[in-house]
């Protein structure tokens, strides 16, 4: 079976593309990272005004519908530029809101998430992602969503948790706040929001990966060792080969997920598009020898989110673990075996 995108999503995938590279989004994602927002703020409503987080929230709400492929198709580009903010996390609370029973919430939340007018964060566990310019941030503990009060209404609370990505700042969960919702049907809804955040994280991963790849072909081509480049020896060229075989191996597995839906297949392509994306950050650095290393240089930046996107909701162990689950047939007679 062949996953190809038709001439509207290359279009779309196309004028994204066009948009961040003019954007200078390496001065965007170190400005976010010093927790100035502004810039980033700025690149956020232009990424909306696109109709990327309307992929995410129902037409009921303002939005374009679930259209979870289109969805993939931006958040390969988003990392392919390395966009910083809690753009998952966006998509994973209109996620969450859209599976609520109780529609009240959704009719007051997603309006503003699918036209850019808010961002989101949602956690589970002890730090949020972009706490300090989330304007709605919900947490869940103990069968209870609850919507905290937005920057600059609640408590001060302690600075941003080191983080392997800097531009990925997170903080301490709030506490307290609005009950948005409770009882056993959360769970249900939080698996659904966490399908959605996996595809997302999993097509930011490849945007990330085929970054890193594009970079690390060229700088090879410049750099020269013993007076010829070193992309024309054998060994760079097996290593790259390698990177991009798992790079390409990944995007049908991701838009195949995307068709689907199917928790376990999101999974598979949110680990395998993480590994692959890890593994090509691992080449970029050896290749480019010490000056990866260098958080001045921009390779740094995708670096960094390579290896943080890796463990993003669900590392690579509870990923696998949800491909390998057999619900129900335990003679191994299920989906997979």
């Amino acid at each position: 079976m062949r996953f190809l995108l038709d001439p509207e999503q290359r279009a779309f995938a196309d004028s994204l593309n066009a948009m961040l590279t003019a954007a200078d989004t390496p001065s965007v994602v170190r400005s976010w990272s010093r927790g100035e927002h502004a810039s980033g703020r700025a690149l956020w409503r232009r990424v909306a005004g696109a109709g990327v987080f309307a992929l995410a929230v129902p037409e009921a709400y303002e939005g374009l519908g679930l259209r979870p492929v289109e969805l993939a198709v931006a958040f390969v580009e988003l990392g392919r530029h390395a966009v910083p903010g809690p753009l998952v996390e966006t998509v994973a609370t209109a996620a969450l809101l859209t599976a609520l029973d109780d529609s009240g919430p959704a009719k007051r939340l997603l309006p503003p998430l699918a036209s850019g007018e808010s961002t989101a964060t949602l956690t589970t566990g002890r730090y949020a992602l972009d706490a300090d310019v989330a304007d709605v941030q919900l947490t869940m503990s103990e069968a209870e969503l609850r919507l905290a009060p937005p920057p600059g209404h609640a408590p001060s609370t302690a600075g941003p948790h080191a983080s392997l990505d800097p531009a990925r700042r997170l903080f301490p969960t709030p506490t307290g706040g609005e009950l948005l919702a409770a009882g056993p049907h959360l769970t249900a809804a939080l698996a659904h929001a966490l399908t959605w955040a996996r595809l997302a994280t999993a097509a930011q991963a490849l945007g990330v990966g085929l970054a890193l790849l594009d970079g690390t072909v060229a700088y090879v081509k410049q750099r020269t060792q013993f007076g010829v480049p070193i992309g024309s020896f054998q060994a760079v060229k097996h290593q790259l080969a390698d990177a991009k075989i798992a790079l390409e191996f990944a995007r049908p597995l991701l838009f195949g997920a995307a068709l689907t839906m199917d928790p376990a297949d999101v999974a598979a392509a949110k680990v395998t598009a993480c590994e692959a994306a890890y593994q090509t950050a691992r080449t970029a650095l050896q290749l480019h020898g010490a000056i990866g290393y260098t958080a001045e240089y921009d390779l740094s930046l995708w670096l960094t989110k390579a290896r943080a996107l890796r463990a993003a909701w669900g590392s690579p162990s509870e990923c696998r673990a949800t491909v390998l689950a057999v619900p129900g047939d335990v003679s191994g007679g299920g989906r997979r075996s």
